[in-house]
């Protein structure tokens, strides 16, 4: 059994929760309930659980003050944390870029089996908990424009910084990221949840396949149907509907 502890201070949204996994993860026991900062934090010290579902808002501060907490007292997390948000959009991104698990309220019975089947996967490699002291970094700065991201692969989770992400190649489903002074790291989500992602952080979606950095764009040719040549030496196809945009891009630059 995986033990899990649930932190919200809401008691209909925490037996809820208790009901959904009764029925899609019966393998997952809550041996513990909390209901504020204080509570929380108390929990995690004595129950020690292998997983922790944490609402964000709670009456005396947020899931965040928790894992502060935590962290002051006992360094790096050793709980898979799972938030379970509104609406909150700075936070929301902020987990995108740690790799975290989350899920919005209310919370749906697919996503609630989505994000199961992460934890497994996540104990069962024990890849430490290096992106909760990101994600932690990226909430207390405060800021839109993130330093760093989390890549969660088959092997493990990686961090690196954004400057050194070169470009973003879609393969199906996944999809490649080529990094600086680094091997290529292969990611089972969407170009589009990157692109998304990284857009506002000089990124640009040149092709169906393709996301690359402004920062490493060496050379724009017009010929042979226009294409990009990039820093690590790549040529990568231009769409036709993507050419304008470019060209106004590299104007500013």
């Amino acid at each position: 059994m995986i033990s899990a502890l649930l932190i919200d201070d809401d008691i209909n949204l925490r037996n809820g929760m208790k009901s959904m996994l009764e029925r899609y993860a019966p393998d997952i026991s809550i041996i513990g309930e909390a209901d504020s900062v204080e509570t929380g934090v108390k929990a995690m010290e004595t129950l020690r659980p292998q997983v922790v579902f944490l609402d964000i808002q709670l009456g005396d501060g947020t899931g965040f003050d928790i894992l502060e907490q935590h962290a002051i007292k006992h360094g790096k997390s050793t709980s898979h944390i799972v938030f379970i948000t509104a609406h909150e959009q700075y936070a929301i991104k902020a987990f995108r870029f740690s790799a975290l698990d989350f899920l919005l309220k209310p919370v749906d019975p697919e996503e609630l089996q989505i994000v199961i089947g992460k934890i497994k996967s996540v104990l069962e490699k024990n890849d430490g908990y290096a992106h909760i002291d990101l994600l932690l970094e990226n909430i207390r700065k405060k800021v839109d424009n993130f330093k760093r991201i989390a890549l969660s692969t088959s092997d493990g989770i990686h961090l690196f910084e954004v400057s050194d992400i070169i470009r973003c190649e879609s393969e199906d489903n996944y999809t490649k990221f080529y990094i600086r002074n680094a091997k290529p790291v292969l990611i089972s989500k969407t170009l589009k949840e990157y692109e998304e992602l990284l857009t506002g952080h000089g990124f640009e979606r040149i092709h169906q396949s393709h996301l690359i950095n402004l920062a490493y764009l060496r050379s724009y040719i017009r010929r042979d149907g226009g294409y990009v040549v990039m820093h690590d030496g790549s040529h990568l196809p231009i769409s036709q509907r993507k050419k304008e945009r470019l060209q106004e891009l590299l104007k500013t630059i």
